[in-house]
């Protein structure tokens, strides 16, 4: 009669233990199964963290003694967001005794000149300062004059459309009217504040087009509506209009 009881116990326990692990990460699972020590939190498991270490973020979930796997997560998401420069985070439950967090940072966008000078800051599209070590990951990022919004959304702009371009930006500036320049060591490229991904995209096929063609310029000006003007001098007269390849 004992070791019936006693493997009904442990049918009432792992039915629970299954509930628990089928009910939506943020919730708490039942008292009897987080008070079980099989199931005390014995491994953190850290992916997606680029310029955060495992270790700071492990340490900013602040688990409490004993932590169980069944806990709620929604107060352990909520202390890694506040991390600067994480964006999401997701807490998943692996049984025994490991949790895993998923966490997607900011792309950092451009280096800004600090506050009181002397040093280049990396921020993301917002302008928010990332706390990021260039030791754990060298960034390769132009350089914003200011932190200005315009300029901050034109380089994110361009960094999700076509990588090779941004690559090549140097410097970015915000120019009279909030419209960008963005300079390619000799050249330079100006948009509109308010430009799209089309835009972004011809000046890509227009660049690529004089390359081909080993025609020289200075500067691209994509700030009216549906051309590129090539200009062979920065701010020269005479411009040539060029609306994608061969025009």
């Amino acid at each position: 009669m004992s070791r019936r009881r006693s493997a009904l116990s442990r049918r009432v326990l792992w039915a629970a233990v299954g509930a628990g692990a089928v009910t939506a990460g943020r919730v708490a699972g039942p008292p009897l199964v987080r008070a079980v020590a099989a199931f005390r939190v014995r491994e953190i498991e850290v992916l997606g963290a680029r310029q955060f270490s495992p270790r700071a973020v492990a340490a900013a979930l602040r688990l409490r003694p004993r932590a169980s796997v069944f806990d709620a997560t929604a107060p352990l998401v909520e202390r890694v967001k506040a991390l600067p420069g994480v964006l999401e985070v997701r807490i998943e439950r692996r049984l025994p005794g490991t949790l895993r967090v998923v966490v997607r940072e900011a792309e950092p966008v451009a280096f800004v000149p600090a506050a009181r000078g002397g040093s280049l800051l990396p921020v993301d599209a917002r302008g928010t300062l990332l706390p990021f070590d260039p030791a754990r990951t060298p960034l390769d990022l132009p350089i914003a004059v200011t932190a200005d919004s315009n300029v901050l959304g034109v380089l994110a702009l361009v960094q999700a459309v076509d990588a090779g371009l941004y690559q090549e930006i140097t410097v970015a500036r915000r120019l009279t009217r909030g419209d960008v320049a963005l300079e390619l060591g000799s050249r330079r490229v100006l948009v509109g504040r308010d430009a799209g991904p089309e835009v972004i995209q011809a000046v890509a096929l227009v660049a690529q087009d004089l390359a081909a063609k080993k025609r020289p310029y200075a500067e691209l000006d994509a700030r009216y509506a549906g051309q590129v003007v090539v200009r062979r001098r920065a701010g020269a007269a005479g411009a040539e209009q060029a609306r994608g390849p061969g025009a």
